[in-house]
């Protein structure tokens, strides 16, 4: 009886996907639309809090340990990687950036702690669920790629709109930015004022849109491709058969798909933060 039971909960390739690709939400049900306030997944604010912290921890002891000798091994991989950033923005922001830099480093940091935990084995939460039963607890859903998460994403890229039109209006002041939405890319006559606004709208809204969906688009295939690799590995049932393939594989396009993905989580917070860049950048520029 208890086999077959366990036979009828077990989950099928596509329901193994689904369970692992499921938030952790206020509701424990999926959203009702692409904008649903009333859910809050809980595993991607706790991950991307936690990776920010980190970062921040990671750039203070950078800081701390700063020496105007030699420096070390960590201090001269930190200083690539703020000299990096810092070029990046010379080059596109024509201003003051004594807050774009820093910002531009975080957003960096930040980002590549977030991807990097799509590097960690998909299955640990049945670990961790094991190690919480203990306590009484249960996490029936739980993905720990904040990036992954369509939600995380697109909060941050919204976050680069309103530096955008807070930079906008700066730069520019209320009139040169009102003249800006009004006048470009049609020109100044008045009755093309409606169609350059219009426009102009769109143009900010597809800027923070294309942002977080390209992030989310790349790490959620990622996540994906690593869930298929772990059900290759389930094929295999410890005999001399065929099945033993399925651990090959598992294994080998396990270790591949690993470093690849050491490329594509690197990639993609530089891209984040390249765009945030040119978008502030154009903020600043003044037409």
């Amino acid at each position: 009886m208890a086999t077959a039971q366990g036979a009828e909960n077990a989950l099928t390739p596509s329901g193994y996907i689904a369970e692992h690709l499921q938030n952790l939400n206020s509701i424990g049900g999926k959203q009702a639309s692409v904008v649903d306030f009333s859910v809050i997944n809980y595993d991607t604010v706790i991950w991307s809090v936690l990776c920010g912290a980190i970062a921040v921890l990671f750039l203070y002891m950078a800081a701390r340990r700063v020496t105007a000798g030699v420096p070390g091994r960590f201090q001269a991989f930190v200083e690539m990687i703020v000299e990096m950033v810092d070029d990046q923005a010379k080059g596109i922001i024509h201003g003051d950036r004594s807050w774009i830099a820093p910002l531009a480093l975080m957003v960096f940091c930040w980002i590549t702690m977030m991807n990097a935990i799509d590097l960690i084995p998909v299955d640990w939460v049945h670990g961790l669920n094991h190690l919480l039963g203990v306590f009484g607890f249960h996490l029936p859903h739980h993905k720990a790629v904040a990036t992954a998460d369509l939600n995380g994403t697109l909060g941050m890229s919204f976050a680069v709109l309103i530096l955008m039109i807070y930079y906008s209006f700066k730069i520019k002041g209320a009139g040169g930015f009102a003249h800006e939405l009004l006048s470009a890319p049609f020109g100044g006559k008045w009755y093309l004022a409606p169609f350059n606004l219009v426009l102009n709208i769109i143009e900010f809204l597809a800027k923070a849109v294309s942002l977080g969906m390209r992030l989310f688009g790349n790490m959620y295939a990622g996540e994906l491709v690593f869930l298929l690799i772990a059900l290759l590995g389930s094929m295999w049932t410890f005999g001399a058969d065929l099945s033993a393939l399925g651990f090959i594989g598992h294994v080998i396009a396990g270790a591949v798909w690993a470093i690849f993905h050491i490329l594509i989580v690197l990639l993609q917070a530089f891209i984040f933060m390249m765009l945030t860049l040119v978008y502030l950048g154009q903020a600043h520029d003044k037409h």
